[in-house]
């Protein structure tokens, strides 16, 4: 999947993140996040992210999460989300997604 646009899901509510998805020229992922709880969780909210955007075959992209305590599996619903949206694809395979283990 190849990211085309910029694109968000997500708020910044309580127990929510908020993914920002950009087209990159670097040919990896960059991610910069800003989290209340990084010292305890930033390297697994960086890496749920890295995997997930793996998994979709995303092998470039800037990345800008604004973390609020949100657990694994809504970091990775909103980065799947942030994808699909800036790759501009609506064919989202839950079933697949929801097999993959954060």
């Amino acid at each position: 999947m190849e990211i085309t646009k910029s694109a968000v899901a997500g708020t910044v509510e309580s127990s929510d993140i908020m993914i920002t998805l950009d087209p990159s020229d670097g040919g990896k992922i960059e991610i910069e996040l800003d989290s209340s709880v990084e010292k305890q969780f930033g390297d697994q909210i960086r890496k749920v992210i890295k995997e997930t955007l793996e998994k979709l075959e995303i092998t470039s992209a800037k990345v800008v999460a604004v973390d609020k305590g949100a657990l694994d599996c809504t970091v990775q619903a909103r980065t799947v989300t942030a994808a699909y949206r800036a790759a501009d694809k609506a064919d989202y395979n839950w079933k697949e997604i929801d097999s993959w283990n954060v």
